[in-house]
């Protein structure tokens, strides 16, 4: 409990004893320690009526600020963040570059230049290479990361977006939004494999080395497709009714569980050896990405209007909410570390949208120049590592 919550308590402990001595209806100190346990215990009920995501038992595991990390630059967009937990670092798609941020330091030290439009940025640490997805000029960058430096750039589909690196046969998948399709590239020679059809928009994807299989969103679907790692075809679709049009996913691999951010205020966790939903919860909106961190079972997904959704996967069939953060406007996009837990955030400073002419849909909002930051949130006995 808070120290505001004690002071609270502390408040009602002597009023109700001058009330007692001045009324003189208790003597009987037994009364006055009833009425105490009474009172802590409605204190706590309203407690966990007003605070989404309080226990009963405390509040020592709920998600909190840890810090934020001004990142700056000029740019109207980011997307993807992702967090590579062995070499300490983190990456953050901003624009025009990838910015790398040193997760020891809690400081920038480092950018990716010449990738327009990126959309994401995955490594291959083994070979000690990186890939950035360029969406505005359909291409994928190879980038050594040692030197931040491009080695070349490759062909892909129409606007590569989401993007995610298969490690048993060392491929990296580049999903083409625009393009409904898949670009399959070769890790270590930097060469197109295969192009996989996908029949509808991708989003975001998983891989499951141990199944042969590679799982993406197809958001006007609203389905996973299911493709085989060694065919490089699409063999299965899943439809994620209730849930629509997703975006964000992760992977419970130990028990074969995709969680899936939708559009409409849902995070579904599908079996992925069923192929069926089979649990859902409430989330906010504007979601974009999901993560799930495998020593505590949580999985998150985080929206554009302000909210992270923290639920326990209770069981492989149970999922239920644990804790609703608040974040800022904006911070639609994630990544966990799962060293230490912490979840990292970007978003910004908005400037007032103008007013749209009659008929026309409102405009994306301009980012405020230089004020790109990463929100930095862990639980509480992380926050100070």
């Amino acid at each position: 409990m808070g120290q505001h919550h004690f002071g609270v308590m502390l408040d009602l402990v002597a009023w109700e004893r001058h009330e007692l001595h001045n009324s003189r209806l208790i003597v009987n100190s037994l009364y006055v320690r009833i009425f105490l346990a009474s009172a802590s215990v409605l204190w706590m009920v309203v407690l966990t009526q007003a605070e989404p995501g309080f226990s009963g038992a405390g509040d020592n595991g709920a998600y909190h600020v840890a810090q934020a990390l001004h990142v700056g630059g000029e740019g109207n967009y980011w997307d993807y963040v992702t967090v590579d937990a062995a070499a300490r670092r983190l990456y953050l798609s901003h624009a025009t570059k990838v910015v790398v941020v040193d997760l020891t330091k809690n400081a920038v030290n480092g950018e990716i230049g010449d990738t327009p439009g990126v959309h994401g940025f995955i490594v291959a640490p083994e070979l000690e290479r990186g890939f950035a997805s360029n969406g505005k000029e359909s291409k994928a960058s190879i980038v050594d990361l040692k030197t931040l430096r491009t080695i070349s750039k490759i062909e892909t589909g129409t606007n590569p977006d989401a993007l995610v690196y298969e490690p048993v046969r060392g491929e990296v998948y580049f999903f083409n939004h625009s393009g409904n399709s898949a670009t399959v590239v070769s890790a270590k020679t930097a060469s197109v494999v295969s192009t996989i059809a996908l029949g509808g928009s991708p989003e975001f994807a998983v891989a499951d080395g141990a199944a042969g299989r590679v799982y993406c969103n197809i958001e006007d679907k609203s389905e996973v497709a299911v493709i085989d790692t060694a065919k490089h075809q699409v063999v299965a679709r899943w439809p994620l009714a209730p849930g629509t049009e997703p975006t964000g996913m992760a992977f419970d691999r130990a028990h074969h569980r995709l969680f899936v951010g939708c559009s409409n205020k849902l995070m579904t966790m599908l079996d992925t050896e069923t192929g069926k939903v089979v649990a859902t919860v409430p989330i906010g909106a504007g979601v974009d990405a999901c993560a799930f961190d495998d020593s505590t079972q949580l999985a998150f997904a985080s929206c554009g209007d302000g909210t992270t959704t923290i639920a326990k996967e209770e069981t492989p069939e149970k999922l239920t909410v644990v804790q609703t953060l608040k974040t800022e406007r904006g911070a639609r996009t994630m990544a966990l570390d799962p060293q230490t837990h912490r979840i990292y955030l970007p978003t910004a400073k908005f400037q007032p949208p103008p007013t749209p002419s009659p008929g026309a849909s409102p405009s994306r909002p301009t980012i405020v120049p230089n004020t790109l930051k990463l929100l930095v949130y862990g639980p509480a006995d992380a926050t100070t590592r």
